[in-house]
Order: C-alpha cells, then sequence, then structure tokens
C-alpha cells in the first residue's frame, strides 16, 4: 500500500530556487559566431580567417579601416595624412558633435575615411580607406575634404591613387555641404587624370548614394569585392518609382559587372596581388 501513498512530486525550497547568485553561468566570449547575409549559415568566426570571408559562399564581412590597410599594404608602410580635420557642423545640427566624438573612440578613427601614402610591394600610392562603421561611411564636408587632398598630393608626387569605397551617401547632418563634395572630389580626381596617373577604385559592402554617384566610380579601373551592394538609391525607392519588381540580385556586384559597370569581381585575399599587378603594369608602360 505504501507504493499507492507515495508522492508524485518533490518539494522545492523556494528560497533556494530564487538566489541564482552561486550558479555560475558559462561565459561566451563576444563575436564568437556570425550569420552570413548571403548564404544564411551560421559561422564561427574564426573560420572566416583575418579576412573574414565566408568559406561557404565567398561573402566578404565589412570590415574596418584598419583591418583594410593591414592587409592591403606593406607592413609598417603606411602614413597617415590630414589627422587634424574636423568638422565645422555647418548646420549646427543637434548631437551631431556628440556624435562624432563617440564614433572616433568607438572606431579609433578620425573621420569616415583613411587617407595617406603607403606601398604594396614596395611601390608607393596614394591611398584611402572608407569606413562604414563610422556614421555609415558617409561623406560630409571632413571625407570630402581629406580625399580631394589626397588627389591633389597624389597629382605633385606622381603617385597612383586607391580608394576603398564604403559608404551609405552623402552625410544628412551637413545638409547640402555634404553634397558639394562631390564636385569637388570630383574636380581634383579629373587634374590627377590630366597627369596621365592610374585611379582605382574598390567598391565594397555597401558603396551607396553620391559616392556612387561620384569618385567612387569615376576610376579608370573599378574592382568589387563579392556579393557588395552597390547603388544610388535604395532597391524601394526605386521599385515604388518605376512601378516594377527588380531582379534579386539587383545592385549585387555580380548584376554590375554582368552589365558593364565594374571591370572585375576579386575577392579579398586577392586583391592585394590584382593591386600590385595593376600598378605595376602602369608604372612600366604608362596610362596615357
Amino acid at each position: 500500500m505504501a507504493l499507492f501513498k507515495k508522492k508524485n512530486y518533490i518539494r522545492i525550497n523556494p528560497n533556494r530556487a530564487g538566489d541564482q547568485s552561486s550558479v555560475k553561468k558559462p561565459a561566451v566570449p563576444d563575436n564568437m559566431w556570425a550569420k552570413c547575409p548571403c548564404c544564411k549559415r551560421t559561422l564561427y568566426t574564426k573560420d572566416m580567417g583575418a579576412e573574414k570571408v565566408c568559406p561557404y559562399c565567398g561573402y566578404s564581412f565589412r570590415i574596418g579601416a584598419w583591418e583594410r590597410l593591414a592587409l592591403t599594404v606593406d607592413e609598417k608602410s603606411f602614413e597617415e595624412w590630414d589627422t587634424e580635420l574636423v568638422t565645422k557642423d555647418p548646420l549646427d545640427f543637434p548631437g551631431y558633435l556628440d556624435k562624432i566624438a563617440m564614433m572616433q573612440e568607438k572606431t579609433e578613427l578620425h573621420e569616415a575615411v583613411l587617407t595617406g601614402k603607403a606601398k604594396i610591394d614596395g611601390q608607393e600610392i596614394g591611398i584611402g580607406v572608407m569606413d562604414a562603421n563610422f556614421i555609415m561611411g558617409s561623406m560630409g564636408t571632413v571625407v570630402g575634404e581629406k580625399i580631394t587632398r589626397l588627389f591633389e598630393r597624389a597629382t605633385e608626387q606622381r603617385l597612383s591613387v586607391i580608394i576603398f569605397t564604403a559608404s551609405g551617401g552623402a552625410r544628412m547632418q551637413e545638409g547640402i555641404f555634404s553634397l558639394m563634395q562631390m564636385a569637388k572630389i570630383s574636380g581634383a580626381l579629373k587634374r590627377h587624370s590630366n597627369a596621365g596617373l592610374l585611379y582605382i577604385t574598390v567598391l565594397t559592402d555597401p558603396t551607396t548614394g553620391g559616392v556612387t554617384a561620384s569618385f567612387a566610380m569615376d576610376g579608370d579601373v573599378i574592382i568589387a569585392e563579392p556579393q557588395s551592394l552597390i547603388g544610388f538609391a535604395g532597391r524601394r525607392v526605386i521599385e515604388q518609382t518605376i512601378r516594377q519588381e527588380l531582379p534579386d540580385d539587383f545592385q549585387k556586384a555580380e548584376f554590375l559587372l554582368d552589365h558593364g559597370f565594374v571591370d572585375k569581381i576579386v575577392p579579398r585575399n586577392q586583391l592585394q596581388e590584382e593591386l600590385s599587378k595593376l600598378i605595376k603594369i602602369h608604372t612600366m608602360k604608362g596610362w596615357k
């Protein structure tokens, strides 16, 4: 009879159940896993290597400007230019300067682009690297001035220029002043081109807006990373304007290559070699 009197539950001490302070939770490091936006697989970040490329589909994850430099130029060859430039906040936009300060601390950058002089396989070049982590790589007065000065110095020193683009377009906090940078940069770029010097653009994810409409598409050679988003207006805006459904791969690097907007798609781990070859060809035979 004891079998039927046995209770089919256990008592829990409510005080003990509520006290979780002594229970150690396993610590999982931040950024240990990532999800590929292209193939949707969950990836162990160490499997992507320093290049941060999906081992399954080849998608190139977004990387910062300093990471990009480390993968591209010779070690300790980079000399940064124009670090003292700061925005004057021409529109007195609320909270703008505080946001700039926060981004500077977070990214270790002065602005959304790094510019300077470096070497690739011992060949001296002028280089600009945009960083989408800094207010989405948006182009304001400082970004425009730094890139303009990059072309001007490269023209004086007869250097080829390489720019890695990554931007959401013009910076809304600076309004019309940001849009004016498109023409200013294009003027300096034209003088660099008139001097018979090489300009290579590498379009990375994302390259959009006023950056696409100006210096990103003005390169003598236009390279793109695989699966990069490249365009001007957003997909939904275009579909609503033309009242048509766009292809799934619209504004992807591969779509642009098929339609003649890009010269070549180069995987990230082959970029340094490809750039070195192009610079050597120009140095030996000229570009006129």
